[in-house]
């Protein structure tokens, strides 16, 4: 915390440096906890390459993936005191610092398929959603795609019951932690660029993520199965300081928002793409024997996780899951 309260007051300090270096270009300091091979990563590099091209150099973003800059949880607190300018947090993040609302995201099968997540981020919905940023200090730009959640364990998972006992790593969310809670698992809480060493070491049985995730952090090589549920979704929200936005001249940030507007566009068309050949690659490596359930099988674990809905409507609020619901046609409640 006190190296972001310096790291700030310098910030603030170069701020107030006076026009002999108008001639410099204005940074965007880029983090994020990913690899740099991940849907987010190469979107942030598109953004990169856009921004600076469109902007004619008066833009330079310096990009830090993979927890270089910050961790999960240091991450929010960095932006908010204007130590770095850009972010894209998954949607769980913001519960933490009191905009539970994104956690709406977390619920399990909410989201059925791609097209009705779009119908959600592209329409009033999603934007409303960002709009919710703004006391927090924060201006929302864009929702980015990682992809449909998979389950992963030393165990073989195909019942509700084989989750029993196990202990899974989880992002911080309230819903996310419910899930598991409703499969009578134990979640516990971990920053993502902890995980591989927590399954390596038994610290923590098993984890849900995206294949790209699980194929560039290597966790298929410290897990022995992995089972296709598709049972919840991870996605990000680009966010930037809103005093910084705030501040940018006026044509500098029309550039940047076609600049994200492109890399969006860019980075939401390789997730699909990246998650299969990250399944195909774990096939591959033989480490990992990959489940696949039946109709059946598939019936009794949304039936398991239905109560999650209940639990964490005050949390969340109801009338927004109502109105989540009756725009992607997902799990009924």
């Amino acid at each position: 915390m006190r190296n972001l309260v310096m790291v700030a007051a310098s910030v603030a300090a170069l701020a107030l440096v006076g026009p002999a270096s108008a001639q410099s270009p204005i940074v965007i300091k880029f983090s994020h906890v990913v690899a740099s091979n991940t849907p987010k990563g190469a979107a942030a590099e598109k953004f990169k390459e856009l921004a600076e091209k469109y902007t004619d150099g008066k833009v330079k973003v310096e990009i830090y993936p993979n927890s270089t800059l910050y961790k999960d949880k240091e991450e929010l607190e960095a932006l908010q005191l204007g130590a770095v300018q850009m972010l894209a947090p998954s949607n769980s993040k913001f519960g933490p610092i009191g905009v539970r609302e994104f956690e709406v995201f977390d619920l399990p099968y909410i989201l059925p398929d791609l097209a009705a997540l779009r119908k959600v981020t592209d329409g009033p919905l999603g934007a409303k959603l960002l709009k919710l940023l703004e006391p927090k200090g924060m201006t929302g730009l864009a929702y980015w795609d990682n992809g449909f959640k998979q389950m992963s364990a030393n165990r073989k998972l195909v019942t509700p019951a084989d989750y029993k006992g196990l202990k899974f790593r989880i992002q911080s969310s309230k819903v996310i932690e419910a899930q598991f809670r409703s499969l009578g698992a134990i979640p516990q809480v971990m920053a993502f660029g902890e995980v591989y060493q927590a399954l390596q070491t038994g610290v923590v049985d098993g984890q849900e993520n995206t294949w790209s995730n699980i194929y560039t952090q290597k966790m298929h090589e410290v897990q022995k199965y992995a089972t296709v549920t598709n049972h919840g979704y991870i996605g990000y929200v680009v966010v930037t300081n809103k005093k910084f936005w705030d501040g940018l001249p006026a044509d500098i940030r029309t550039q940047l928002e076609k600049a994200m507007k492109e890399a969006t566009a860019f980075g939401n068309g390789q997730s699909a793409k990246e998650n299969d050949d990250a399944l195909e690659a774990i096939k591959k490596a033989g480490k990992t024997e990959i489940v696949t359930l039946t109709t059946e099988q598939d019936a009794a674990m949304r039936k398991a996780m239905e109560p999650v809905y209940k639990d964490v409507a005050a949390r969340v609020g109801q009338p927004l899951i109502d109105e989540f619901i009756k725009e992607t046609g997902g799990a009924s409640h």
